[in-house]
């Protein structure tokens, strides 16, 4: 049951406002019903049929959505807090059940950041083959979203498992490191330092140019340089069009940049001088993680080839 922001009456849940409701949180995810299309397999008459059903059910206005953008409604925002709760609540309890009953059952949550299939290190497709063939009983959610969005699944429930770049400690949460990923500045064939010679990209050179950062980045300096934020993405394919268009210099992993540097459109710009390396590590629940979750940062680790020492 669910008590309405706006009433002391509680609601019933059935399994209809429980789809209902994970749809809401694929639209919040997503910050958007076009945005959402992809991932829910809805057209967006669909996803706006549902919300209003859901709203109609709650007696809230759920999100504001339209030529000002899409935002959550303080009610939303309360619901929204809840519903992580909530599905949090039920991964807990299939993974308990499953465990009681001696096996590998029940929903897995996992998440990473983009851009990890080029990682010739990280093996993840192997990994998730062999949890499968361990845990075939388990159903996998895998999801793909910034870090932020990874950190706070990982307090609220939503995730069981992440795969990202090192953040801040997390609390109640156990971190093992798994592999360094270089990134490297880069131009596209269009911009005009794609030509100039490294030698020649000087600091104040690069600093005048128009940057692509990501948006969970601090606009701090990089390497020695204080760069021109003028767009930001969270995502790397986000970072990889920017680049392309000829408008932007910005960081990519040199895996995932690879194959465009092959065919010409991308180009490293000075990477004795400007790169760095990220990080990335596995984190799970610290208290009482699910078999499940043991199982899949087991087989994570086992197939990364790239483990860092200590």
């Amino acid at each position: 049951m669910i008590r309405s922001p706006r009433s002391s009456e509680r609601i019933s849940l059935g399994d209809v406002d429980l789809r209902l409701l994970r749809v809401f949180m694929t639209i919040v995810q997503c910050n958007g019903f076009s945005a959402a299309q992809a991932s829910l397999g809805m057209s967006q008459a669909t996803i706006s049929t549902h919300m209003r059903h859901l709203e109609e059910r709650l007696r809230v206005r759920l999100c504001e959505r339209g030529r000002a953008g899409f935002f959550l409604t303080d009610e939303g925002q309360q619901i929204h807090a809840a519903c992580r709760d909530l599905f949090g609540s039920i991964d807990r309890f299939r993974a308990a059940v499953g465990d009681t009953a001696g096996e590998l059952s029940g929903q897995l949550s996992f998440g990473t950041v983009d851009a990890m299939v080029t990682n010739p290190r990280l093996n993840l497709d192997r990994a998730i083959g062999a949890f499968h063939r361990l845990a075939p009983r388990v159903t996998l959610e895998f999801n793909v979203a910034a870090p932020q969005v990874l950190s706070q699944g990982l307090l609220s429930g939503a995730y069981q498992v992440v795969l990202m770049p090192a953040p801040e400690r997390v609390v109640n949460m156990r971190a093992q490191a798994l592999f360094h990923e270089t990134q490297k500045l880069y131009c596209g064939a269009r911009h005009p330092l794609f030509a100039v010679p490294d030698a020649a990209l000087k600091p104040a050179l690069l600093a005048a140019q128009a940057f692509a950062g990501r948006t969970y980045m601090q606009r701090v300096p990089i390497c020695g340089v204080d760069f021109d934020w003028q767009a930001a993405t969270p995502h790397m394919e986000g970072t990889l069009i920017l680049l392309l268009s000829g408008a932007y210099i910005g960081f990519l992993p040199d895996h995932y940049a690879t194959a465009e540097v092959d065919r010409g459109r991308l180009r490293a710009l000075a990477p004795d001088r400007m790169s760095f390396e990220d990080l990335f590590q596995i984190v799970h629940a610290r208290q009482s993680p699910s078999r499940a979750a043991q199982a899949l940062v087991r087989a994570i680790v086992e197939h990364c080839t790239a483990q860092p020492a200590g």
